[in-house]
């Protein structure tokens, strides 16, 4: 089985094509490119050059993958845009390459990247996470697992967004969001728990209640961070989960959404 590739797209000689892609009218594949099995590129869609698909990719109509980095100290250094095997990618979105900050920008596995998104240089998005139209992430913005940011949301360069949090529409996220919580607004401030996500994704009670008594010290008391630390170890059970939350908030370069 040979790949459909229409007549009118332009496919570099050296790109790596599995035999079973479907590459669109007009579609433009550049210098090392890797598309592997089951792959769909939509009509008019771009890889520059140096993308990386995993099986199963799916590029919407008009996207581009592979630009340069929008970043003045780029000098044409050979990084890459990597995607995770089954992730969909939606019309018009924008995936720029790395830097030599990391080398590349990644998407994971099995995510749903919406609409006119744009993903910056070395941005690195987890597994199972869905960004929703118009979602703009600044350079070296890093996304956890399973995470959701509503649409026309937009992110601050190095800002982190944690695993399981759900961040809502049109927010401007200018800080760390912690895992597991619900965090929306301009300015962005938290509002509990991340539940419906964690139910959909099957936490235990027994650590939903922990990860509860461990936000109302970390943000609804007048601990600061290093007494919540203290008061959280004593009297938290150690839950992966748990730990995790304890771990972002102590590690964050910009400081967490309260």
């Amino acid at each position: 089985m040979s790949p459909r590739i229409h007549p009118t797209a332009i496919v570099s000689p050296d790109a790596q094509i599995a035999d079973d892609v479907e590459i669109g009218a007009f579609a433009i594949i550049g210098e090392g490119c890797s598309i592997s099995e089951g792959c769909v590129i939509a009509p008019r869609a771009t890889l520059e050059r140096n993308v990386l698909l995993g099986s199963g990719v799916k590029v919407g109509i008009g996207s581009v993958l592979g630009g340069d980095p929008q970043d003045l100290k780029f000098r044409g250094e050979p990084t890459t845009v990597e995607i995770g095997e089954g992730t969909t990618i939606r019309e018009y979105t924008t995936i720029n390459r790395g830097t030599t900050q990391s080398f590349k920008t990644s998407v994971g596995k099995h995510c749903f990247i919406m609409s006119y998104v744009h993903l910056a240089h070395d941005c690195h998005v987890g597994d199972g996470v869905i960004l929703v139209n118009s979602v703009q992430l600044a350079g070296h913005v890093t996304v956890g697992d399973k995470a959701i940011i509503a649409g026309a949301s937009a992110a601050h360069q190095f800002v982190k967004v944690g695993q399981f949090s759900f961040v809502g529409g049109c927010s401007r996220i200018s800080q760390d969001v912690p895992p597991y919580v619900k965090a929306v607004g301009n300015p962005i401030k938290l509002y509990g728990l991340n539940s419906v996500g964690l139910q959909r994704n099957n936490f235990p009670e027994d650590v939903v209640r922990e990860l509860k008594r461990a936000y109302r010290i970390f943000f609804r008391s007048e601990l600061n961070v290093s007494q919540a630390k203290e008061r959280a170890a004593a009297e938290l059970k150690p839950f992966p989960e748990v730990l995790e939350l304890l771990r972002f908030v102590e590690e964050s370069g910009r400081g967490v959404v309260v």
